[in-house]
């Protein structure tokens, strides 16, 4: 076997080196040396450190009984040293050897239990479940069909364990004695509807994972045969014999079925199962099994999938499909692989398999009439299948009713489609009758999805009231979202809004807790009231408090939010949140310097594109995240500011991308100064990922900001040939889009300073750490005030404790070096009085 590269791996040794190799090549402020650069992780301004560990809102779990809420607390950032354990990546999957799960998984401390009703003996208070090892991280909890047990995963220092919660004691313990496999993809348990469980484990002796051998004994080759195979730009790909080795160890797993009292029995061979799922009626266990030959091109999604389905009775099994290696699927948004796809069981019914077939090629791109076919077959799976619904466009999923009832949707990419069927599943040959067109850009006329209700053997079914069906949605209007419930008659089309969001509140509904659909529970929260939840009395309006989760940094809750709403060159309404310090007056104190933090969206109407999606009665959140913690440290903040860009008809909305960004921060910074509450000579724009690439855009087109922050961003097109983003066309397709949209390409137009940061182990498709690293090297080398932090350990979304204070210092060591002082901009490059050749 040759000898190929090391995998992905990143170790706290490592780690060290990086930011001390970062912080010694870094530039200071305004290119001097790195004389005053520091050596180690610096923490930020205690108002902005504080928010890093401000306690997080509770998550919680209805049980299917509607008789008990978990409560899990949200364990905090962990440290950089948990980030730097071992990892491997490998074809798309990132994963942590010594626990054989995900290496960046987040997860609970604790969990309580909380009766929904309350009553004469709990009155409604909560139980701390105990049991659990100390310092285990909890993670991805289901609840047992008849709501009497919990399963959840326990992360230790060598291994994932199973371990089960059962409500009347609240009391947890192991669920079985073999390790947990959580590193291959998709869920690694299930629950049986008679209360066992299905489990991948690790397979028991399967020794050490295979060496790495320093000789090599031959090349790694790879070879097109003259078929086109457009991909993607994916990170984790394998890209040798012993990745591939490596996947087939830590992904092969061993199926067992385990009894409540811990006795585990094997379920068909050892095999890298993606996905394992019961049948509703528990006799059968649909699986999907990854198998060679694999890809160095596509994740693990297009590798060879065989699907069968293990009779639970006789352990026998029974061939659905074997689906070969995905490499051509075109890269049209909506193509999928030719051949079945998507295997599900239908939830109503006790075991019948349903899958979509494409009959367009699965090239979106291409004209056709028809473009998916629904197929369906009975237990015990012999024969063809029956065909149950033809559909123009691709098939986006079904909610299953009753045995004549389902709703179908569908969608098309190119004009933003959604549309929705009523079908009768025992009537195949019936049409589908139409329910709704829409498009799924268009906020304001979205109809919501259909709500659900677990079924006893915990499938989840339409909460149906005769041919009533209950809708919820965000509710996006003019005034802001609020959220809402509709009754929508199947028969007739005719709806009735049941339930709609009221002011003070923002409140968004989460279930019905009776099975009348009289009782709901809502998750409601005020600009000043962190979410909790109550349950609304849908006949009186009654509201009953559940929860009372306190405000999480009670000391800002007095910072003044509110949404601006204003209009870019050519008529397109935008929006903003404002946040401004607390106790600021705009008479007295005057315009502020300010941040504008965005991520631009593609549209395909105008219309759509100045459409709210903000609710001005949402929670204050100063997370450590975004742009708004800078409120504290004096600045305005123009937060999520609309940034649409638009390309209606044939046109498309990157044919004039960089004019569109431009007259969006012109607006926004108008809009502000408006109010006199923005000086426009003291403005910086700042965003993560496409919002980076926003930023390097911004700067390179406009002299509208002091500075700019970008953080995690993809600044060279070329290096994503085959589309990014929404964009389909590839380079070859127009290479002067991809040369237009890459600030790289105009880093001599930088004038401006600009903070870059990225995660050194990057896996976003497209936002290779390299990329930040040479964008910084161009400006560098053409003269440019630029700043280039790596973050040991971290991916595309930081998380390490440290990492994020570092974030926070050298954010607001940037903006008050560049813009927060009064003196006027500089004209020798470094302010907004440059031109730079635009």
């Amino acid at each position: 076997m040759p000898a190929p590269p090391r995998p992905r791996s990143f170790r706290p040794a490592l780690a060290a080196f990086l930011l001390a190799a970062v912080a010694a090549q870094a530039q200071a402020p305004g290119g001097a040396g790195a004389q005053d650069d520091p050596l180690v992780y610096q923490t930020p301004a205690p108002a902005l450190a504080a928010l890093v560990d401000a306690p997080q809102t509770p998550t919680v779990r209805l049980s299917p009984d509607r008789e008990t809420m978990a409560l899990f607390a949200v364990a905090g950032a962990p440290p950089v040293a948990e980030l730097a354990e071992p990892e491997l990546g490998l074809a798309g999957v990132r994963i942590n050897p010594a626990t054989n799960g995900p290496s960046r998984a987040s997860g609970y401390t604790s969990l309580s239990l909380k009766p929904v009703a309350g009553g004469a003996q709990t009155a409604g208070v909560a139980r701390e479940v105990t049991g659990f090892p100390d310092g285990a991280r909890l993670r991805s909890p289901q609840w047992s069909p008849d709501g009497q047990r919990l399963a959840l995963l326990a992360d230790r220092p060598d291994r994932v364990e199973l371990w089960t919660v059962d409500v009347a004691s609240a009391a947890a313990r192991p669920a079985l004695d073999a390790a947990v496999n959580d590193a291959a993809p998709g869920a690694s348990f299930a629950w049986l509807p008679d209360g066992r469980l299905v489990v991948r484990t690790v397979p028991g002796g399967r020794g050490g994972a295979p060496e790495e051998t320093t000789v090599p004994t031959g090349p790694v080759v790879q070879e097109s045969a003259g078929r086109a195979a457009p991909a993607r730009t994916y990170q984790d790909l394998l890209a040798s014999p012993r990745d591939e080795a490596l996947f087939d160890y830590y992904m092969t797993s061993q199926l067992v079925v385990v009894d409540p009292a811990g006795a585990a029995t094997p379920l068909g061979p050892e095999a890298v199962y993606a996905s394992v799922s019961p049948s509703p009626d528990g006799r059968f266990v649909l699986t999907e099994a990854l198998h060679a030959p694999y890809s160095y091109l596509v994740p693990w999604y297009r590798f060879p999938t065989r699907v069968e389905v293990w009779d639970l009775a006789t352990g026998a099994p029974t061939l659905v499909h074997d689906a070969p290696l995905a490499e051509r699927v075109p890269i049209a948004f909506g193509s999928v692989p030719t051949g079945p796809r998507g295997h599900a069981w239908r939830a109503d019914a006790p075991a019948t398999l349903v899958w979509a077939e494409a009959q367009d090629g699965g090239d979106a791109g291409a004209p056709a009439d028809v473009r998916d076919r629904l197929f369906t077959l009975d237990a015990p799976f012999a024969g063809g299948a029956a065909p149950l619904v033809t559909l123009p466009l691709r098939f986006s999923g079904v909610t299953w009713g009753d045995d004549d009832t389902a709703v179908v949707e569908e969608y098309q990419w190119q004009d933003r489609t959604r549309r929705a069927y009523v079908i009768d599943p025992s009537r195949p040959a019936a049409p589908p009758r139409e329910l709704f067109t829409v498009s799924f850009e268009n906020r304001y006329d979205d109809p919501g999805q259909p709500m659900t209700e677990p079924t006893a053997g915990g499938a989840e079914v339409l909460v149906l009231d005769g041919t009533d069906t209950f809708w919820t949605g965000q509710g996006a209007s003019p005034e802001g979202n609020r959220p809402f419930v509709r009754r929508l008659d199947l028969a007739t089309g005719e709806s009735a809004e049941v339930f709609r969001s009221q002011a003070p509140y923002y409140e968004a509904p989460v279930a019905f807790l009776d099975e009348g659909g009289a009782v709901l529970l809502t998750r409601r929260e005020t600009v000043t009231a962190p979410p909790n939840f109550v349950a609304r009395d849908l006949a009186t309006g009654e509201a009953r408090a559940l929860t009372d989760f306190p405000h999480p940094y009670p000391e800002l809750a007095d910072v003044q939010k509110e949404t601006v709403e204003y209009t870019r060159a050519d008529g397109v309404p935008l929006s903003a949140t404002l946040y401004l310090p607390a106790g600021y007056d705009a008479e007295r104190d005057g315009p502020l310097p300010t941040l504008v933090w965005a991520y631009p969206t593609e549209f395909k109407s105008a219309d759509a594109a100045g459409q709210r999606s903000d609710s001005p009665y949402q929670f204050t959140r100063v997370s450590y995240w975004g742009a708004v913690p800078f409120v504290t440290q004096g600045y305005a903040v123009l937060d999520d500011a609309s940034f649409p860009v638009v390309g209606e008809g044939e046109a498309q909305p990157n044919d004039t991308f960089r004019e569109q960004l431009v007259m969006n921060a012109e607006a926004a910074i108008a809009a502000g100064a408006e109010r006199g509450v923005v000086d426009p000579d003291r403005v910086a724009v700042g965003g993560h990922s496409y919002g980076a690439f926003m930023v390097g855009n911004l700067l390179a087109h406009s002299d509208l900001f002091r500075a700019g922050i970008a953080r995690s961003g993809a600044y060279n097109r070329t290096l994503t040939p085959f589309g990014f983003q929404r964009e389909e066309r590839t380079f070859w397709d127009d290479p002067m889009l991809y040369v237009g949209m890459s600030p790289f390409m105009h880093a001599d137009q930088i004038d401006e300073p600009i903070l870059l940061i990225h995660g050194d182990a990057d896996n976003n498709p497209g936002t290779f750490t390299l990329q930040s690293e040479r964008l910084y090297g161009a400006l560098k080398g053409l003269g440019g005030t630029a700043r280039l932090v790596l973050l040991p350990a971290e991916s595309h979304g930081y998380r390490g404790r440290e990492s994020l204070l570092h974030m926070l210092w050298e954010e607001a060591r940037w903006l008050d070096t560049y813009v927060k002082p009064a003196a006027p901009p500089r004209a020798d490059g470094g302010g907004m009085e440059a031109t730079g050749g635009r």
